[in-house]
């Protein structure tokens, strides 16, 4: 067999290999190039995608909240619908906030008010009467003061309120929806396109009142568009599922003015050759593309230059369902990404020639010592333990001769010392056996601790289930013990009326009598009688309480006693309210108003008070834990309940404590979802959540809280005396 040198070795292979590894760069370095091309592009799309997106949402949510303001204050009474004048001086304040085109309503009766912005600037109030035959200039556009006060008339013209898509889409619908994008024309006016957010509004009876509507300008979305490929290459334009423009960052609009009218324009009509060409290749690439639903990436070819293109469907809950069509040029970033690539291949060579030069002499420096080692390991192999390897001038082989002549000590050394290690590691084997064990042991017992607590979450389940099945038979018990009372009392009598007519009676009755102790007996027989039923009775009053607390037999709404929810709340957390070994007693104070009763659910609200009484004894207990029992002692902890009914249709309830407060910045979250300021393992953050949901959306009551840090805080609860669904009955 023919051998190799260490030198040529060392020095054929690392040259290969630098070869290998240079190509391998160049050739990385070019594919890596073109890929940060397509990633930096993806990126780039994505990020403007997600701005467009978020701006959208935004933007497009302006009008339907602003429509569902006015349709409650309309609800409310805040807007009179037939004070039109004010109506549209309320609206014209709106304009002011939000840069809308139109705000206002359109009534059953063929009324309209409104306050308008045709000019994208001055803000109008536009009046409207019913339309007929006879007036056919039924609406009239005024100008306003600084006050939004109508000055003088700027023009009329016609308008049937309730035969236009702005009214009769919304009635229809029932619904919050969009009206289809409408386009304006005036020549007094700059030409724009729009969209109007429709909500209709009902009475408490359920009859349609009119429609409220805000407008808003879509021409403002090319605005932003355009600020968004400010310093930048390529296009973003959205359409609409027909293929008809919205918006684009071009300079050139998405509509054409025609004579007196506008036409909008179809993105593959677009004047703009690469929105145009962009719009012409989606349609042939992706023939679905009407009913897109998921997110497209393509690389199309527009005059001989390839684009990144990404096709993103956008849609709200009113309605609207649009692509977002964002593209960019590849010479954007390939330029700079070739020169990067011809810079790498050259430095690449240059490292080849260097380490090629460099390995020769390394590999002749490092043989020299390792032949020596060579052979000194050889005559180890061979038995002669006693061999030393001079060093080196390399800081690494002379630490290897180090380390080998170490090694040699050490192998004499391990010899000797090898049977004392095997005992030392079998007791070691046998103390580790030990404690796996007492491991063993104390896992079966946290098995059986964690079957226990099973069995005992179980055994609450069942205990709650008995309190109810008991309720029967204690009720039977607690009314048969007063006629026992009786029987016993009358059997009393009649021993003592015998005494009294035959006090010797004969010795087998004297015997008995002495035996079971009759005179104890004519004594401690009604008071026993008496202390089962005081048992009896309070047995009942714990059960019924139960029941009171759970309404699990009252799933339905019902008029009930809010007074009695409470009292069995507090009932149930007695044991928390009694005096501990830290404490005295919390005190509870009842200010109970004459309430009527209230239709509720009633095991849902006593859940809130529940909840509320007991954060209420948390957070005085928390307070407690900085205080000394004679500050507790002067200052002791008090927990208020009030009850009144402002009016006949409301009642309310307020729970009150001397705790420390909640901080504003709490207070703000208190009512969210999984948000809680206890530590973990003893809040879930969801107790105060739920009580919002049952009063505010079960009862359509409110639920308010009013805190000052260091002096407490009041929960403020009102539900209605009928809920609504059964006063429009």
């Amino acid at each position: 067999m023919r051998y190799l040198s260490l030198r040529s070795l060392l020095i054929v292979p690392f040259a290969l290999q630098i070869f290998a590894a240079v190509g391998l760069v160049g050739f990385l370095s070019f594919r890596n190039g073109q890929k940060a091309v397509q990633d930096l592009a993806d990126e780039l799309i994505q990020h403007k995608g997600y701005e467009v997106n978020q701006h959208l949402n935004a933007y497009l949510s302006i009008p339907h909240q602003v429509s569902q303001i006015n349709a409650a204050a309309i609800r409310q009474g805040v807007i009179d619908v037939s004070d039109r004048q004010a109506a549209g001086t309320y609206f014209w304040h709106q304009m002011q906030t939000y840069d809308l085109s139109f705000i206002g309503f359109n009534l059953t009766t063929g009324e309209a008010s409104g306050a308008a912005r045709y000019d994208q600037q001055t803000v109008t109030i536009d009046d409207a009467v019913a339309w007929t035959d006879g007036l056919p200039q039924n609406v009239t556009t005024y100008a306003t003061d600084a006050d939004g006060n109508p000055t003088q008339v700027v023009a009329t013209a016609s308008w049937d309120v309730l035969n236009e898509p702005v009214y009769t889409e919304p009635a229809e619908a029932g619904e919050p929806i969009w009206v289809d994008i409408y386009t304006y024309y005036d020549p007094a006016y700059p030409p724009y396109i729009a969209a109007s957010a429709g909500r209709p509004v009902y009475d408490a009876s359920q009859n349609l009142i009119g429609v409220v509507n805000a407008d808003i300008h879509l021409s403002k979305l090319s605005d932003f568009l355009r600020n968004l490929q400010a310093n930048q290459t390529g296009q973003v334009f959205i359409m609409e599922r027909d293929g008809t423009l919205v918006a684009n960052s071009t300079q050139e609009d998405s509509f054409v003015v025609e004579g007196e009218e506008i036409r909008r324009l179809r993105a593959i009509d677009s004047p703009n050759p690469i929105l145009q060409s962009t719009a012409q290749q989606i349609q042939e690439q992706l023939p679905d593309w009407q009913t897109l639903s998921n997110r497209q990436d393509l690389h199309i070819k527009i005059q001989g230059e390839t684009y990144y293109i990404q096709i993103e469907p956008w849609r709200d809950a009113y309605g609207l369902n649009w692509l977002v069509v964002t593209s960019i040029p590849e010479s954007s970033f390939m330029a700079q990404i070739n020169a990067n690539t011809r810079m790498t291949v050259l430095l690449c060579f240059g490292a080849l020639a260097v380490a090629m030069v460099s390995g020769i002499f390394t590999a002749r420096w490092i043989t020299r010592p390792i032949q020596r080692l060579n052979l000194a390991s050889q005559s180890m192999a061979e038995g002669d333990l006693e061999q030393t390897v001079q060093g080196s001038n390399v800081r690494e082989l002379n630490q290897l001769a180090y380390s080998f002549n170490r090694m040699a000590q050490q192998l004499r050394e391990s010899f000797s010392a090898l049977a004392a290690n095997n005992e030392e590691l079998e007791e070691r084997v046998d103390a580790r056996t030990a404690e796996l064990k007492n491991a063993l042991s104390e896992l079966q017992h946290t098995q059986v601790q964690m079957v226990q607590g099973e069995k005992m979450s179980s055994l609450g389940q069942l205990v709650a289930g008995v309190a109810h099945e008991i309720n029967n038979p204690v009720n039977f018990i607690h009314g048969n013990i007063v006629h026992v009372q009786g029987y016993a009392q009358d059997l009393l009598n009649l021993v003592q009326l015998y005494q009294t007519h035959y006090p010797q009676p004969i010795d087998a009755i004297q015997t008995e009598a002495e035996a079971m102790d009759l005179a104890f007996m004519q004594e401690d027989l009604p008071k026993t009688l008496s202390s089962m039923k005081l048992g009896t009775g309070r047995i009942r009053e714990i059960v019924l309480s139960l029941r009171s607390f759970s309404r699990s037999d009252e799933a339905e709404c019902k008029a009930v006693d809010i007074h009695e929810g409470i009292d069995s709340t507090l009932l149930i957390l007695q044991h928390r309210l009694k005096a501990q070994p830290n404490r005295p007693a919390i005190q509870v104070t009842r200010d109970y108003g004459t309430l009527p009763l209230v239709e509720c659910y009633a095991g849902q609200l006593n859940q809130v008070f529940m909840n509320i009484l007991s954060n209420a004894i948390d957070a005085l207990e928390e307070a407690n834990t900085q205080r000394t029992c004679q500050d507790i002692e002067q200052d002791p902890n008090r927990i208020m309940i009030q009850t009144s009914s402002p009016d006949s249709q409301w009642i309310k309830v307020v729970i009150s404590d001397n705790g420390p407060g909640i901080p504003e910045a709490v207070k703000e979250r208190i009512f969210e979802p999984f948000f809680t300021t206890k530590p973990i393992g003893k809040g879930t953050g969801i107790g105060m959540s739920i009580s919002y949901q049952i009063v505010a959306e079960k009862h359509q009551g409110k639920l308010d809280c009013c805190s000052i840090p260091g002096k407490g805080t009041d929960f403020i609860i009102q539900i209605p005396v009928w809920q609504q669904d059964n006063q429009s009955d």
